[in-house]
Parts: C-alpha cells; structure tokens; sequence
C-alpha cells in the first residue's frame, strides 16, 4: 500500500503541473507519457518478437498520430487522412515480404490497429486540452470517480461477480455503484463548474452513458492482459501497473465523448 501511495503521488505531481501549464509543455509531456504506453504495446506477447525496424516504423506513425493536428483551436476537426493511410501502408506491406513469422499479416493487423486506437487516444488528449481544460477534467473525473466507488463498492457489498473470466474481482453491485456515483459526481461538477447552460436531463444521460463505457474500456484491457498472460501492462508505477493500466477506462470515454459531440452537431 505504502508504495501505491507513493508512486500515485510522483505520478501526481509530474503530472498535475503538465496539465496547468498547457500549450506545447503539455503535448510534450503526453508525447512522452505516449511513447511510454507504445512500449507496452510492442512488449505484448503478439508483438515482441516482430523485428526492430518494424517497430520504430510503428512508432514513428504512432507519434505522428499523437501530435497529429495538435495545436488546433477546436477538438473536432477530423483526423488526418494521410497520416491513417500512411501507417497502413507502411505496417502492412513489410508483411507480405516477411519470410518467416515474425511479422506476418495477424502481426501487421494487431500492431495496426494498436497504434491507430492508443495514438488517437492521446491525440485527443491534447485537443481537448488545447479547447478546455476544465472539459479534459470533467472526463478525467468520469473515469476517476466510476473506477474509486466501483472497486470500493465492489469490495463492501460486492457478492455478483460482473465478468470473472476477464476481471474476476469485479463484480455488479460495484460496477453499478461506481457509475450512478460517477455520473452524480462529475454531472454536479460540469454543471457547477463549465455551464449550467445545458440539457440536465441530457448531461446525466451522456456522463452515465460515459461512466459504462469507461468499465467497458477497463474490461476491454483486461482482457488483452489475460490473453497475453501479463498481470499488468508495465511496472514504471509501482503498485499501479502501466500507463495503459491508469488511461483504459479514460481511453473509451474520450472515444465515447468525441462521438456524442459530433453526433449532436450532425442533428444540429
């Protein structure tokens, strides 16, 4: 416990400061915290013994798509086309040249679809930051306050297990806890905090939607780490895991957020 507590708080406070600075400092430090999160991807069973220069391919194109666009005034201006196409062509055409297996088609498939999922992911993480900080916060809260109640819920009372195959110490009376928690929480907190011009009834219906999403994203990397028989994605934060152990429940409610928005403005 002692060295979770320690490490939450180095973690804290590298990144804390990152976040109230902003600008190009921020983008950097996510840069960083991203190339971090791309050597737990290419350390994965399926990925590690696919040759070196593929994975400095891989992750040139993956650190493109981080700072793709990342200074732009507004979230929502579509990806870089180029930039998608780019990286799969350079991905999957070393396949078809590969004379053994190291890098065959399933590789070139699953380091593809790694990089594009995890790189979009903190490339939104800039974007939004770059368009509010106090909106990056309000999704950051989903994650943090549906994750707290939903593990401490779940050891109180928790008696139903949720999915014990992919998480065996989740169960369903935490599962639902942490998201009628984390919508009462960070709804208070956007409407208190970024405007009360707003649909309440519409703004509780997006944070529970998110606060699902976020427990499904969790599921979903828990799963990849039972498929690849690892207990956590790294160790750089003791007691803690990797960074793709701290960012996967944020990673599909940011995914969630971004399609809510553009959908409102398609009806609009």
């Amino acid at each position: 416990m002692k060295q979770r507590i320690i490490s939450a708080i180095i973690a804290l406070i590298i990144v804390i400061p990152l976040y109230l600075i902003g600008g190009k400092v921020y983008a950097l430090g996510v840069g960083l915290i991203a190339a971090l999160a791309f050597k737990e991807i290419s350390d994965l069973k399926e990925h590690k013994n696919i040759p070196m220069f593929i994975k400095l391919i891989a992750f040139a194109c993956f650190e493109l798509i981080v700072y793709n666009r990342f200074q732009a005034s507004y979230i929502y201006n579509g990806a870089s086309f180029a930039i998608i196409c780019l990286s799969v062509l350079l991905l999957l055409i070393p396949a078809i040249f590969s004379k053994d297996d190291s890098y065959n088609t399933h590789k070139a498939f699953s380091l593809l679809g790694s990089i594009i999922t995890i790189g979009f992911f903190f490339n939104f993480l800039i974007l939004i930051r770059y368009a509010d900080k106090w909106l990056l916060l309000y999704l950051i809260l989903i994650a943090v306050m549906t994750d707290t109640f939903a593990m401490l819920i779940g050891c109180l009372i928790g008696k139903h297990k949720l999915i014990p195959k992919v998480s065996p110490k989740k169960s369903v009376e935490g599962s639902i806890a942490g998201s009628l928690l984390g919508t009462v929480i960070a709804t208070l907190y956007y409407y208190n905090v970024i405007t009360n011009n707003v649909n309440l009834l519409g703004l509780i219906v997006m944070t529970l939607f998110l606060t699902i999403l976020g427990q499904l994203g969790d599921l979903f990397f828990s799963k990849i780490k039972r498929e690849n028989d690892i207990k956590d994605f790294s160790n750089i934060m003791p007691g803690h895991g990797g960074i793709l152990d701290r960012l996967d429940s944020l990673s599909f409610i940011v995914y969630g957020y971004i399609i809510i928005i553009n959908v409102l403005k398609f009806l609009k």
